[in-house]
C-alpha cells in the first residue's frame, strides 16, 4: 500500500478569501515503510504574505518571488500523488487548499476519501488529550527539535514518524512487507523469505539429550511426549 504523508503551508486560513498555498511537502511510504522518495515545492502565491509569516513559516515574499506559481507545478504534484492515500494532520484544512488550487487551474481534485486524518485518529485514540503534532511528538518521544518554524517537508517527515506510532509503532524486525531497494532507491524486488540452504546444527549436548530422554521416560508410555519421541 502506497501512502503520502503530506503537509502544506499557506498564506492564511481560507482559500475563499484569496489565501493560497506557499509550500507542499510529502513523504512516501510503502507498506508503512519510508521509501526515501519525497515531494517538496515552494509556490509563489501571487499575493501579499501576512506580516508574521516569516516568524511562523520562515518564508518571506522575497524568497517566494522567483518560485513557480501553482499552475506550473499542479500536474507534477498530482503525478507524484497518484492514487496513494494522503496521510495529513487535520486533513480537511490541507485538502481544502489543495482542491481550491487544483480547481482554479482546471485539474482533477482529490476526493476526501483519499485522505487519512491523523488528528482524528489521535483524538479517537487519546480522547481529551492534546492532539497537536507537537503534543503527539512529546507523547511518542519523536524528536521535533528542528521544528522552530513550520516547514511543510520537515512537518511531513515528523508526521510520518508520529503516524507510524499512532497505528501501532514501528517494528523494524518485521520485514515481510518491506521491499528491497536498489542503489538508486527504487523498489525493485518484493522481499520474500527463502529456505535455509543448510540446516543449522543442533546445539544440544549429549548430557542434555540424555536428561530429556530420562524425563520423557519417567512420564510413562502413554504420555504425549513419549508418543512424539517414539
Amino acid at each position: 500500500m502506497r501512502e503520502i504523508v503530506l503537509d502544506t503551508e499557506t498564506t492564511g486560513f481560507e482559500p475563499s478569501e484569496g489565501h493560497r498555498l506557499v509550500e507542499i511537502g510529502g513523504v512516501e511510504l510503502f507498506n508503512h515503510v519510508p521509501t526515501g522518495r519525497t515531494y517538496h515545492q515552494y509556490i509563489n502565491p501571487q499575493r501579499d504574505m501576512p506580516e508574521d509569516a516569516f516568524n511562523v513559516h520562515g518564508i518571506s515574499e522575497e524568497f517566494l518571488a522567483d518560485k513557480p506559481v501553482f499552475s506550473q507545478v499542479g500536474q507534477q504534484f498530482l503525478d507524484f500523488v497518484g492514487d496513494a492515500v494522503l496521510v495529513i494532520h487535520n486533513a480537511a484544512f490541507d485538502m481544502k487548499f489543495l482542491n481550491a488550487e487544483l480547481s482554479w487551474i482546471n485539474l482533477r481534485q482529490l476526493p476526501m476519501s483519499q485522505s487519512l486524518d491523523t488528528l482524528a485518529i489521535a483524538r479517537k485514540k487519546f480522547p481529551g488529550s492534546p492532539a497537536s503534532l507537537d503534543a503527539l511528538c512529546r507523547r511518542f518521544g519523536v524528536d521535533n527539535s528542528a521544528r522552530e518554524k513550520h516547514g511543510a517537508l520537515l512537518d511531513a517527515e515528523i508526521l510520518a514518524e508520529v503516524y507510524l506510532e499512532l497505528i501501532g509503532g514501528r517494528q523494524p524486525g518485521l520485514v515481510l512487507d518491506q521491499v528491497r531497494r536498489s542503489e538508486a532507491g527504487q523498489a525493485d524486488v518484493e522481499w520474500r523469505p527463502r529456505p535455509r540452504p543448510q540446516s543449522l546444527p543442533s546445539r544440544l549436548t549429549d548430557t542434555e539429550k540424555e536428561a530429556h530422554r530420562a524425563f520423557v521416560d519417567a512420564m510413562g508410555e502413554d504420555s504425549v511426549w513419549a508418543k512424539l519421541n517414539g
